[in-house]
């Protein structure tokens, strides 16, 4: 059976000690309802709620799946009941403005709550995931009487939401959907079209699910300057805010996936749907852009929850279980053999999940931070360089953190052995459940393109460099018994000299930045790993017990075995992409 107990001392650490979230709340007029104890009170209330409510409808509802029955889905036995405490509890709305029935919460935090649902049940945190995406959008770009009518009910876990993007022959390239939305006389418009790949499209969880739905009006502007944003319910609401009439709206199917079973994942048909427009005509894409840095995210939460799940199964397995001897005599010679935490090879996997476990997390709360920022503060220059920030990193969160993850995973898999194939033990659905994550949201390598193209190679570079300027600061006023100071200036030459002949590069080989772009993301992603390291070891070097001085160990470990990855990558930016490049699409295609 599987395990899972919340990180709470690791996480404590990396907002208290690291962050000084404490300093970082009470300084801001907009967060003074936050402190330590606060934080520390609903971490410990997700710890049990994740421990003891969904960690056991994980395999259940991956053995179970959802079920499609004529546009009907039921969701896994327990997702319904458990959905409803969940909701009771204020969890969706735990980040949203307490104006519609939120707690207003900072995102240093709800990373945290949302890591420990990642890890015991992704297929359970994707619904109400979806909800809290569809409220944000409502919340930056919809009009005061539809936040009224929608949001106080998503919040609250009556109604859920969606997000209806992706057709048939439209996934990355939006500007080539087909929905139509034709205007009525009312104000409202009849939405038609499919939509593929929608989590939460249909189920029995909420009285009412309200879409989000990209579509084109009549003679809109080609590709994605002709996109809007429309509101189709379920059901329709009345004026009084009650459910009325079922909307022209269903699902058509479910997917039969590789993993996340229990999440309804539909093909979605509107057939003149009554729909709502959504702020401005034609700037729907914009307005699903307001959200997509959280849920780009949460991606990569998924990743380290994920992530944290396998590493904690894999190191008990490892304690418990027993072949051969250690190479330097018996350490338990009462047993006929030692346990497999003996051989150095489980060690590396285990501390490979370790390190990666500690560094995204770290990472994720800082990415957090900035949102923080961009958000409640008033200084408009600190909140230009926050959304700078978190610009140039969110396709490193969400691309760098589940690739990273899905290496972990697999490590702890193979300290299983034979075991880690056998579902009793939870490894090869964690592996399953994780492939997705690399993928939805836009695939990690359109991430790379995205962090190459678009944050570095458009602005010269300005995005990258101040980052780096930032960690070389930092970095500096570091011990100089600390390996890890000269390994991360290391590390920061690395990347702003590579960045540099990047720019050089891209000037005369219109190929060659796409053809990079995964190994530059990948040096990106390793260099703010040794960033985050710099960070945990200034703050566990100023404490003796052996808690915070085993995080100085890890930084060591990551300098030595995993930081020396980004001279390879360096290495294969330079090799360009001239190669892959000069071979003809037959060749791709041709019988040898």
């Amino acid at each position: 059976m599987p395990i899972y107990n919340a990180p709470l001392k690791d996480m404590e650490f990396i907002l208290n000690d690291v962050f000084k979230a404490d300093e970082f709340w009470q300084s801001n007029q907009k967060l003074e309802h936050v402190d330590m104890a606060t934080a520390n009170a609903i971490l410990e209330e997700m710890a049990k709620f994740s421990k003891n409510v969904i960690l056991d409808l994980n395999r259940s509802g991956d053995e179970e799946g959802a079920h499609f029955d004529n546009g009907q889905v039921t969701t896994p036995q327990g997702f319904k009941q458990a959905f409803e405490q969940y909701g009771q509890g204020g969890w969706i709305g735990l980040g949203a403005d307490e104006a519609w029935g939120g707690q207003n919460m900072p995102k240093m935090l709800t990373v945290l709550t949302d890591e420990m649902i990642f890890a015991t049940n992704p297929s359970f945190m994707l619904y109400p995931l979806l909800s809290v995406g569809a409220g944000m959008a409502l919340s930056n770009c919809a009009s005061e009487q539809q936040k009224q009518t929608y949001l106080p009910k998503i919040y609250s876990g009556e109604w859920a939401g969606t997000m209806c993007l992706t057709e048939p022959h439209a996934g990355t390239d939006l500007g080539l959907i087909h929905s139509k939305a034709e205007p009525n006389a009312d104000g409202s418009y009849n939405i038609s079209g499919t939509k593929i790949f929608i989590t939460g499209g249909e189920h029995d969880l909420a009285e009412n699910i309200i879409h989000l739905v990209l579509a084109k009006t009549p003679n809109a502007p080609a590709g994605s300057r002709g996109i809007s944003l429309f509101i189709v319910p379920k059901f329709l609401v009345n004026a009084d805010g009650s459910v009325g009439e079922r909307n022209h709206v269903a699902a058509g199917s479910i997917e039969h996936k590789m993993g996340i079973k229990g999440s309804a994942t539909c093909v979605m048909n509107f057939d003149a749907a009554k729909g709502f427009l959504v702020g401005e005509e034609n700037r729907g894409l914009a307005a699903m852009f307001v959200m997509m840095n959280y849920e780009r995210l949460s991606m990569g939460i998924q990743g380290i929850g994920a992530s944290e799940f396998a590493y904690q199964n894999a190191a008990q397995y490892a304690t418990d279980r027993l072949q051969g001897r250690s190479a330097t005599g018996a350490k338990n010679p009462s047993k006929a053999a030692d346990s497999i935490l003996v051989h150095g090879d489980v060690r590396r996997m285990l501390l490979n999940g370790r390190a990666n476990n500690e560094a995204s997390r770290a990472f994720a709360v800082y990415v957090a931070q900035q949102l923080d920022i961009t958000k409640f503060s008033v200084d408009p220059a600190v909140v230009q360089q926050a959304d700078d920030r978190v610009a140039l990193l969110t396709p490193v969160a969400k691309a760098f953190l589940t690739d990273t993850a899905f290496n972990a995973v697999l490590d702890a898999q193979m300290c299983f052995g034979g075991h880690g194939y056998i579902r009793e033990w939870g490894m090869e659905q964690c592996v399953r459940d994780l492939r997705i994550a690399q993928i939805y949201e836009g695939t990690n390598g359109v991430q790379a393109q995205d962090l190459i193209g678009r944050k570095v190679i458009k602005n010269n570079g300005a995005m990258i460099l101040s980052y780096v300027a930032e960690i070389r600061q930092f970095t500096q006023a570091l011990n100089d018994s600390l390996i890890i100071k000269a390994a991360t200036l290391q590390a920061c030459d690395e990347v702003e000299q590579i960045t540099q002949f990047i720019l050089e590069q891209a000037q005369s080989k219109p190929d060659f930045a796409n053809g990079v772009a995964v190994d530059y993301l990948q040096a990106v992603g390793l260099l703010s790993f040794a960033y985050m390291f710099a960070r945990m070891s200034q703050a566990a070097s100023e404490k003796t017990e052996d808690f915070y001085q085993n995080k100085l160990v890890l930084a060591e470990f990551f300098v030595a075995k995993v930081l020396p990855k980004l001279a390879m990558h360096v290495q294969q930016i330079k090799a360009g992409s001239d190669l892959m490049m000069q071979l003809s699409d037959a060749y791709f295609t041709a019988q040898s």
